[in-house]
């Protein structure tokens, strides 16, 4: 998404790529996929902590894309955030049916090229990996709005459609997880 479109333009190209995959048009089925994979896969691969689960439910998310597109409305959330609540819970039934845990040293970069925010620089000035380190000891809730609001930068509403949460307890979530990390980093 690091193109010369204005942010409207992107919403009116995406809207139109959708439209055109919820008629069955295998080209913006395509694009759509290539928007997406990038970030999909970051955030799977973050939240089961291995590359092959990661890449397995990458394509289940873009297999259930595809037979759900038809029924997606354009409503509150954008797109990327359906495309996204998919994904999450991919994982947590992942989870549910597993309850393994396999971390990897290396976690993919998103590719994100929009400008940043005080958080998202505080976020880079203390490091992704010791951010990661931090972050394993919150609960598996609070780590997934950490990732989702700091690492994809999603606002606290398109957060919260992802995790099937309010907007308040995604704001209680990360104020409960910022306030830990603060302490730990305070006490070391």
């Amino acid at each position: 998404m690091g193109n010369a479109l204005s942010a409207p333009s992107q919403a009116t190209d995406l809207r139109r790529l959708v439209g055109l995959a919820q008629d069955g048009d295998r080209e913006a089925l395509e694009a759509l996929y290539l928007l997406h994979f990038d970030r999909i896969y970051s955030y799977l691969h973050l939240s089961v902590g291995n590359r092959h689960d990661a890449e397995d439910l990458t394509t289940q998310t873009f297999l259930k894309m595809l037979e759900a597109i038809g029924r997606f409305r354009w409503r509150s959330a954008p797109f990327s955030a359906w495309l996204f609540r998919i994904a999450h819970n991919l994982a947590m039934d992942h989870f549910r049916a597993s309850k393994r845990w396999q971390p990897e040293e290396e976690v993919p970069e998103p590719d994100d090229t929009h400008e940043s925010s005080a958080e998202e620089e505080a976020f880079q000035s203390i490091g992704r990996k010791s951010m990661l380190r931090l972050i394993e000891d919150l609960s598996h809730e609070q780590q997934q709005v950490l990732t989702l609001k700091f690492v994809f930068n999603f606002s606290n509403g398109e957060a919260a459609t992802i995790l099937d949460k309010s907007e308040g307890a995604v704001k209680s979530l990360q104020h409960r997880a910022l306030a830990s990390l603060q302490k730990r980093i305070s006490s070391s």
